[in-house]
C-alpha cells in the first residue's frame, strides 16, 4: 500500500508490460514504483500534475504540470527524464499517447492542441481547436484523436490536427472513447463510433458514418449520474453509478440501450469500473470493497474485496493490460494493489511440489509425506522453476536462483546464469544452450553445480527440443526424431532410440524404465528404454501439453496426458496375452485454469492462477472413493459395474475382489476371472474361479500352473480358454512345444463355465 494522506490521487499503470505504476498526489513529484511497491524514481515538477500517461509500448511516461509549458518525459529503458517544451502559453489540462504510434496529445485550458510526434520530435500546434479548457479525450485504432471540451463540443480530428468531425453535446462532455457500434448494415472497418457521458446523465453515441443522427441514451433517476463507463466484448457498455449500480447495456442497433444486466453493486455509492479483457473480467468499487465479475456470467459474483480501514471510501480502479494486478485509490490518498492472477508456474519431484503463490513466493509442500509447506521469498519473479529432493530452482530468461530446502530453513545455495531448469534427484539443473534464430543446440548437466556435462557429445547435428531427468537418468529427445538415455552417474549413453519423426517432448516415469513422448505429428507413444520396444499410445489427443505418471508407489505404468479441458488416464499393461499394450481408461474434465502436477493414488493435485493447489478426483479411479463396506451407501449394480471395469483396467486386483464380493453375483467374477486370464495372473485366476464355482476352469489353471514358457505356451494356454483360437495357435507356434498347436480344439470350457 502506497499513501499520500489527504487527497485523492492520479496514477497510470505502464502499458503493456505493467512493471511500472506512476502515482502523483497533491505534492509536486510523480512517483514511480515498480510492481513490488519499490519506488523506482521521482519526477519533480514546478507545480501540481495535472495529467500523465504512457505510450502503447510502455517506455516513456509523459506528464503535464499546472505551472509549466514543458512536457516531462520518463523513459522507463534507461531510467531518464527529459523535457520538451509544447510551446503552450496557457496552462495545460489534458495529455494523452496514441494507442497505434509514437503520436502525443496535449489541450489546455484555453481549447488549444499540440500533437508532437516522439519519433520524429515534430510538433504540430492547433490553436482553437476548442474555444474553452480540453477535459478529456482518445485516439482510435486508426489515430484519429476525439476531444470533450468545456464549450459543450466534441471534435475529431486527424493525426495533422484538422478537425474532420465536429459535434455539440448538451452539456460538459467527459469520459471519450472510441468503438464500435452494432448495426444491421455492415460497417466500415476500424472504430467508428465516439461515446461520450453527457453532464453525468447521459450517454452520447456520435457515429462517425452516420453524424447526422447521434444516440442519446438516458438511464433511470435512481441509479444516480453516470460515474464512469466501458466498451467490451461484441458492442456492450459497462456503466458506474453514483448510486452504486452496476449497469451493462447493448449497441446492437436492435437493441440499442436495452439493459442486459443490472446490480446494486454497491449500497451507498459506486466510484469507478474497471474492465480486463485478459480475465474477461469487470470490477466495481465503492463504499469500502470491491467486487468482480465475470463477464461470461455476470450474475455470478467471481471475488469480493473489503478494505475495512478505509471508511472514507474508494476513488479510482485501474487492472494491468495482462490482469495480473489491479490497483485501487482511495479518498483519503492511499493506494492498494491486488494480485489477481499469478503466473501458472509448478514442477515437482516425486511427491515434493515447488509452486508460485506471490510475485515473489514460491511455496515448497509435500503433502503426501506430511512435510510441512515451506514458503521460499525469492529474488526474481520466475518464469520457470524446478524442484528436486534437497532444492528449489527459480529463474527468469538465462538466469537462476537455488535455494538448499533443509530442517533449518531455507538458504541460497547459488546463482547462476542459465535457460530452463529442471532439479531432481542428485543432477541440480539442466542448461540449455540457445540457436541464433530459436531452438535448443545442446544441453548441459550440472551435478551439484560443479561438475558439467554436455550433450550431445561430438559432432552430431541435431537440435535438443525437449529433455528430462530422473534419479538415475537424462532423457533428451531432438528435432530429427532421436532419443537419449544417459546414465548418470557415469556419464554413458546407455540407449538411442530413433523415431521416424521429430520428437516435442518427453516424459520418463519416476525409475527411468518408461517414457511418454510426443513427436512432431502430435501422436503420442511409449517406449521401454530397455530394449526400444514402443506402443502407440491410443485415444491421443493432437492438444495434449503434458504427462505425469503415477508416483504412488503400488500403482507403476499408470499414467495421465492432460491439455487445458482435459485430463486423460492411461495404464501399461506389461505382460499380457496380446504383448505389451497401452489402454485408454478414460477422461476426467479439468477444472478452468487447473494445470496438473502431481499424480497420486488417483487424485491430481493442480495448480491455480490464485498461487493455490487444488486436488481434482480423476473420473476414472471411482472405485478409490466409495467404501465397500455393509452400510456404508447402496451403490446401483451399474455404479459397481463401471467401478470393476475401471479397478480391473487399472489392474487394481485387490479393490477388484472387494468389488465382486459387494456385486455378489457371478458377472463380476467372470470379468475379473477375464482380466486375470488376460494378465496371465494364474493363481490369482484360480481363486477368481473357485469364487464363481467354475470347477473347469479351476482345474484346467491347475493343471498349466507349473508351465516356465510364460510369453508363447502359458499365453497360448490362456488365449485358449478366452476362445481366442487363432491366437493360441500363433502363441503356440512360437512356443517352445509348437506342435501344442495342432491340438486346439473348440470345444474348452470358457470362462464362464460354458
Amino acid at each position: 500500500m502506497i499513501t499520500w494522506l489527504g487527497s485523492c490521487l492520479q496514477y497510470k499503470w505502464q502499458k503493456t508490460l505493467g512493471n511500472y505504476i506512476a502515482v502523483a498526489g497533491s505534492d509536486s513529484s510523480v512517483k514511480i514504483f515498480d510492481r513490488h511497491g519499490q519506488r523506482k524514481n521521482e519526477l519533480n515538477l514546478p507545480g501540481r500534475c495535472v495529467g500523465m500517461d504512457w505510450d502503447k509500448d510502455g517506455d516513456i511516461l509523459a506528464v503535464i504540470s499546472d505551472k509549466s509549458s514543458s512536457v516531462y518525459l520518463w523513459d522507463a529503458n534507461v531510467n531518464k527524464t527529459s523535457q520538451i517544451d509544447s510551446g503552450m502559453r496557457d496552462q495545460m489540462s489534458f495529455i494523452l499517447w496514441s494507442k497505434a504510434g509514437p503520436l502525443l496529445a496535449v489541450g489546455t485550458n484555453k481549447g488549444n492542441l499540440l500533437i508532437y510526434n516522439q519519433q520524429t520530435s515534430r510538433k504540430i500546434p492547433v490553436l482553437g481547436k476548442h474555444t474553452k479548457r480540453i477535459t478529456c479525450g482518445c485516439w482510435s485504432s486508426q489515430n484519429l484523436l476525439a476531444l470533450g471540451s468545456e464549450d459543450c463540443s466534441v471534435t475529431i480530428s486527424n493525426q495533422e490536427g484538422d478537425t474532420v468531425r465536429q459535434t455539440s453535446v448538451r452539456s460538459d462532455p467527459a469520459d471519450v472513447q472510441f468503438s464500435v457500434m452494432k448495426t444491421d448494415e455492415r460497417s466500415s472497418p476500424g472504430e467508428s463510433t465516439v461515446s461520450v457521458a453527457v453532464g453525468k446523465k447521459t450517454l452520447f453515441l456520435f457515429n462517425l458514418n452516420d453524424p447526422d443522427n447521434p444516440i442519446e441514451l438516458a438511464f433511470q433517476q435512481r441509479y444516480g449520474h453516470i460515474i464512469s463507463y466501458r466498451w467490451y466484448g461484441d458492442g456492450y457498455i459497462l456503466i458506474g453509478f453514483s448510486q452504486g449500480y452496476f449497469v451493462v447495456i447493448s449497441t446492437h442497433i436492435r437493441e440499442i440501450g436495452q439493459e442486459l444486466f443490472q446490480a446494486h453493486n454497491h449500497k451507498d455509492s459506486l466510484t469507478s469500473v474497471a474492465i480486463s479483457s485478459a480475465l474477461n473480467k469487470a470490477a466495481s468499487c465503492g463504499d469500502n470493497s470491491i467486487k468482480i465479475h465475470d463477464l461470461s456470467e455476470l450474475k455470478e459474483m467471481d471475488a469480493i474485496v473489503n478494505l475495512e480501514d478505509e471508511t472514507q471510501g474508494l476513488d479510482q480502479l485501474s487492472w494491468t493490460d495482462d490482469g495480473q494486478l489491479l490497483a485501487v485509490s482511495t479518498q483519503r490518498g492511499a493506494l492498494h494493489v491486488f494480485l489477481t492472477r499469478l503466473p501458472i508456474l509448478g514442477h515437482s519431484c516425486g511427491t515434493r511440489l515447488a509452486y508460485l503463490t506471490s510475485l515473489l513466493e514460491v511455496t515448497v509442500s509435500n503433502r503426501v509425506e506430511g512435510e510441512a509447506p515451506v514458503a521460499v521469498a525469492v529474488e526474481v519473479e520466475p518464469n520457470f522453476i524446478a524442484v528436486g529432493p534437497y532444492h528449489v530452482a527459480v529463474g527468469m530468461n538465462n538466469r537462476a536462483w537455488f535455494y538448499a530446502l533443509g530442517d533449518s530453513g531455507v538458504c541460497v545455495c547459488v546463482f547462476t546464469e542459465f535457460v530452463s531448469v529442471f532439479c531432481v534427484s542428485d543432477v541440480f539443473f539442466e542448461h540449455q544452450v540457445w540457436r541464433e534464430g530459436g531452438g535448443v543446440l545442446s544441453v548441459s548437466v550440472i551435478l551439484t553445480c560443479v561438475q558439467t556435462r554436455l550433450f550431445p557429445d561430438g559432432d552430431r547435428k541435431e537440435h535438443i527440443v525437449s529433455h528430462a531427468l530422473t534419479n538415475d537418468f537424462l532423457f533428451y529427445g531432438t528435432d530429427s526424431g532421436v532419443i537419449v538415455c544417459i546414465l548418470v552417474e557415469d556419464w554413458q549413453m546407455l540407449n538411442e532410440y530413433r523415431h521416424p519423426v521429430g520428437i516435442k517432448k518427453v516424459f520418463p516415469d519416476p525409475n527411468g524404465t518408461r517414457l511418454a513422448f510426443i513427436d512432431d505429428k502430435s501422436d503420442g507413444f511409449l517406449l521401454s528404454p530397455v530394449n526400444d520396444s514402443h506402443v502407440e499410445i491410443p485415444s491421443f489427443s493432437p492438444t495434449i501439453t503434458g504427462v505425469l505418471w503415477e508416483t504412488w508407489p503400488s500403482d507403476k505404468g499408470v499414467f495421465v496426458s492432460f491439455d487445458d479441458d482435459k485430463v486423460y488416464t492411461y495404464a501399461m499393461h506389461k505382460n499380457t496375452i496380446y504383448g505389451p499394450r497401452v489402454v485408454f481408461v478414460g477422461s476426467t474434465k479439468l477444472p478452468f485454469s487447473h494445470k496438473p502436477l502431481l499424480l497420486y493414488n488417483g487424485e491430481l493435485t493442480c495448480q491455480t492462477q490464485s498461487g493455490k493447489t487444488s486436488s481434482v478426483a480423476l473420473s476414472t479411479h471411482t472405485f478409490l472413493t466409495h467404501t465397500h463396506s455393509p452400510g456404508a451407501h447402496t451403490y446401483t449394480p451399474e455404479e459397481l459395474g463401471k467401478q470393476l471395469t475401471q479397478a480391473l483396467m487399472l489392474k487394481r486386483f485387490p479393490e477388484a475382489w472387494e468389488l465382486c464380493k459387494v456385486l455378489g453375483g457371478p458377472a463380476g467374477w467372470a470379468e475379473m476371472g477375464r482380466s486375470c486370464l488376460i494378465h496371465m495372473e494364474v493363481e490369482l485366476a484360480v481363486r477368481v474361479f473357485r469364487m464363481s464355482g467354475n470347477v473347469g476352469m479351476v482345474m484346467s489353471l491347475q493343471g498349466i500352473k507349473g508351465i516356465e514358457d510364460r510369453r508363447s505356451l502359458l499365453a497360448g494356454h490362456l488365449a485358449m480358454f478366452l476362445n481366442d483360437y487363432n491366437l493360441a495357435q500363433d502363441l503356440y507356434l512360437e512356443s517352445s512345444c509348437p506342435n501344442t498347436a495342432l491340438e486346439v480344439t473348440h470345444t474348452d470350457t470358457d470362462t464362464d463355465g460354458h
